[in-house]
């Protein structure tokens, strides 16, 4: 078995911990407690879920063109992700976090889009809209690959905090961002307002992960 989970959730461990210091638990979403209630009416068998999928959970979003996603099966399985939160109205820490991110999609060239997501998560969802988030993603220059996520509250903030993201308030939304390889479960943690050099270099040392490095602090990357 992938050393997925274990990877999961050492490599999330401060940031989550740091959040839940500071926020109660959100609920947890209503599509969650029978995610297979379709099935067995269709009387088709239920689907084996994978650690991954279990802690991540498939809560659906939507992405800023207006398209549904499941959180784990469209946005992480498989995938290099590169996930921050931030919220449209933010004009303090978020345009330098996803200044940053821009310089990122940059170096990574046609990797972004392929095996490297950016996957950007409002923390709030009542306000960003899809066409919002649209209009957001253009001010970054946003290509195929960078998703910009909103949804339902409940089912946002339920994959916010499993990523360690969660918080009560909007304005308390951490800096740190996560970086993923979910095919190897090589997770680190990394400063969205780092200097773009050291943030590129994290990003790089998680997407060229053979399954065979462990998870750690390198320069740049939050303690």
């Amino acid at each position: 078995m992938r050393r997925a989970l274990n990877a999961i959730v050492i490599g999330l461990a401060c940031a989550a911990s740091a959040a839940a210091q500071q926020a109660t638990p959100p609920p947890k979403p209503a599509e969650l407690s029978d995610p297979h209630a379709g099935h067995r009416m269709s009387g088709e068998a239920q689907p084996q879920q994978s650690p991954a999928q279990k802690y991540f959970s498939d809560v659906e979003l939507l992405d800023q063109d207006g398209n549904r996603v499941r959180f784990y099966t469209d946005v992480l399985k498989g995938k290099t992700v590169i996930i921050s939160a931030f919220f449209t109205t933010c004009t303090s820490v978020c345009p330098p976090m996803n200044r940053n991110l821009e310089k990122v999609q940059a170096a990574l060239g046609d990797r972004v889009g392929r095996d490297v997501f950016i996957v950007s998560i409002s923390v709030d969802p009542e306000t960003d809209t899809p066409p919002r988030l649209k209009e957001y993603s253009q001010r970054f220059h946003a290509k195929p690959g960078w998703l910009f996520l909103t949804g339902k509250k409940e089912n946002v903030e339920w994959a916010l905090y499993r990523v360690g993201q969660y918080v009560e308030s909007k304005d308390d939304h951490t800096t740190v961002i996560a970086v993923g390889n979910e095919r190897t479960g090589l997770w680190k943690k990394a400063l969205g307002v780092a200097k773009p050099a050291d943030l590129i270099q994290i990003v790089r040392s998680v997407a060229d992960d053979k399954g065979e490095a462990e998870t750690g602090n390198v320069k740049g990357e939050s303690k």
